[in-house]
């Protein structure tokens, strides 16, 4: 039986023997060229193969997401105002947590009245659900800083939105009202440091300024609230109230702030780590097939 569909197919690959009657040179000379022919049908594929393979095998040279170290440094002065954990979101620029002059609504009043901001996150995942979120820290005290990595795909989540509780207060804050665009449109950083001014404190408007019900001192019942029913404003001078009051960290407060004062700093890192020499040789294997490629091709 014959099946010449089978064997046109392997014939493109392989070398078949091609019967001869008779010894004649020209005929040789002839079947040799149509080996080559036959031959390089198959050069080409194994090194396409080869590129291929190796190309796939290096794939994470080229991974979008980029692991970011996010630091954070309590810079007012000695025995000044603390920090509650910080709420991060590197995200599509979707979620907005507050406006100034407006009422504050429950998700930002979660992280500045006792800063636990579960609200704040809880909303952050509806309105996202690809954001890279997460909350940095604890208590940051005057000096102190602290750092977290965080894995950010620059092709999606390409702004980044932050809030912190103020104290000791009953409803200060620092945040950022509009998201901060972090990336280009090629994924670089454009942002390294953000700085807060004691003049960037947020009040939230949502309860009044009482010592008997704040946050961080010693006394102060922080599930006791009154109302306040304002908007939302910058106000930093209400920690007036908290001068001379021991805060559960152990030291007197004292205000001691001017508007332009930098009272809080955070910095944005790549951290992402540079390829494996052995994945490199592999990148560099790949250049060479396509080399070999081009070169065969170009004799045959």
């Amino acid at each position: 039986a014959s099946f010449p569909y089978f064997q046109k197919s392997w014939e493109r690959w392989f070398i078949f023997p091609i019967p001869q009657l008779e010894v004649n040179t020209k005929k040789m000379k002839k079947s040799k060229s149509q080996s080559l022919r036959m031959l390089f049908p198959f050069k080409q594929l194994a090194l396409r193969s080869l590129t291929f393979a190796t190309f796939a095998a290096c794939g994470t040279v080229t991974a979008a997401p980029m692991q970011l170290e996010v630091t954070i440094v309590n810079l007012a002065s000695d025995n000044s105002v603390s920090f509650a954990p910080l709420h991060v979101g590197f995200h599509n620029g979707t979620f907005d947590a507050f406006n100034n002059g407006q009422a504050a609504g429950a998700a930002i009043t979660s992280v500045a009245e006792g800063g636990s901001g579960n609200v704040w996150q809880a909303d952050f995942a509806a309105i996202d659900p690809t954001a890279t979120r997460g909350t940095i820290g604890g208590a940051l005290t005057p000096g102190d800083s602290v750092s977290q990595t965080f894995t950010v795909d620059p092709s999606t989540n390409v702004f980044f939105t932050f809030a912190s509780m103020v104290i000791p207060s009953n409803d200060l804050f620092i945040g950022n009202n509009t998201p901060i665009r972090l990336f280009d449109d090629a994924g670089n950083l454009l942002i390294s440091e953000i700085d807060q001014r004691a003049s960037d404190i947020w009040d939230n408007g949502s309860e009044v300024s009482d010592p008997a019900n704040a946050a961080f001192i010693v006394g102060g019942n922080n599930d006791l609230r009154t109302p306040e029913n304002d908007v939302i404003s910058f106000n930093f001078d209400e920690l007036n109230a908290f001068n001379g009051l021991t805060t559960a960290a152990n030291y007197v407060f004292n205000n001691n702030l001017t508007a332009n004062d930098v009272v809080y700093r955070i910095q944005i890192r790549d951290v992402t780590q540079v390829p494996e020499p052995g994945t490199l040789a592999l990148l560099g294997l790949g250049f060479v097939g396509l080399a070999l490629r081009r070169r065969v091709t170009g004799k045959i």
